[in-house]
């Protein structure tokens, strides 16, 4: 076990045995730390948002907004470390979504439904509040270079009541185990701001070129699944989401597939853009985004 893996132990273990504002204290001084020091993390992420509240915005405003998004990246990690240790009725207490009533009367008519998300507010939490439902859910994650690591986080959410699918190395390729999970009417939430191929569709996001997978377009168009795109943010109280659509699909008439997924990922990006500068603080992309 390398020095990483120990670091995710250790934390899964401590923190959830913290009271919530010792903890909350701790993570927050590590975050205004980060802040402070202006490394390369948290310079990416204020050239990020940047591009999403424009150059208009003064750079005091923008550095304070680098400051709050530092805050809400923290919170959601000291979440993380603790979700393992909530009961079913603090996971369901402590996460709101708007919309709530559309996953349920798909579940229940058996069609599944597609989510794309950003990497916004706490996704885990999220997704833990589907299982908390009692509802079916089936995801994928991204194969860590570091296996312990990445084990150790797909149990973390498997013990939640997720399937998690890895984006490569498994038996059938994930796309066509999410459609046999969307034909028993699972939930298939999938992060869809930030392409990790570099196959994805290129789109115009906020004024510029990046690339999304194409993942949450291409199912909804081989499944006839309904497509939602959710905006996701943090109240004091709780970690909060809002779905929008189902989102309309483009039909055979109007084109080959591939520009029905070029299409209908484009709408995705329109929809997650909007969700975002709306919670702008909220938004936990400390990577690089755009292809300029």
């Amino acid at each position: 076990m390398n020095l990483t893996e120990l670091g995710f132990v250790a934390g899964w273990r401590l923190l959830r045995v913290l009271p919530r504002p010792v903890a909350a204290a701790g993570f927050t001084a590590v975050a205004d730390r980060a802040h402070r020091r202006r490394g390369a993390g948290a310079t990416r992420l204020r050239a990020n948002l940047r591009r999403v509240v424009g150059p208009e915005l003064p750079e005091a405003e923008l550095d304070e907004l680098v400051r709050q998004g530092l805050r809400s990246y923290a919170r959601y990690w000291m979440e993380a470390f603790r979700l393992p240790a909530l009961s079913r009725q603090q996971i369901l207490s402590g996460f709101r979504l708007g919309g709530a009533e559309l996953l349920a009367a798909d579940v229940a008519a058996g069609r599944g439904a597609v989510v794309a998300l950003p990497h916004g507010g706490n996704w885990d939490m999220a997704g833990a509040w589907v299982a908390a439902n009692g509802w079916p859910l089936s995801t994928v994650a991204e194969r860590l270079k570091q296996e312990g690591v990445y084990r150790r986080f797909m149990a973390f959410r498997e013990r939640l009541g997720m399937e998690i699918l890895p984006t490569s190395g498994g038996a059938r390729p994930p796309i066509d185990v999410l459609t046999d999970r969307l034909a028993a009417g699972a939930v298939v939430p999938l992060l869809a701001d930030r392409d990790l191929s570099a196959r994805g569709v290129e789109v115009d996001f906020f004024g510029g070129r990046t690339r999304m997978p194409a993942g949450p377009a291409l199912l909804a168009l081989r499944t006839g699944a309904p497509l939602y795109v959710a905006s996701m943010w943090y109240e004091p109280d709780a970690a909060c989401a809002a779905l929008e659509g189902p989102l309309p699909v483009p039909g055979p008439e109007e084109g080959t597939l591939d520009v029905r997924v070029r299409a209908l990922t484009q709408l995705i990006a329109d929809r997650l853009a909007a969700g975002i500068a709306r919670h702008p603080q909220d938004w936990h992309m400390l990577q690089r985004m755009w292809l300029d």
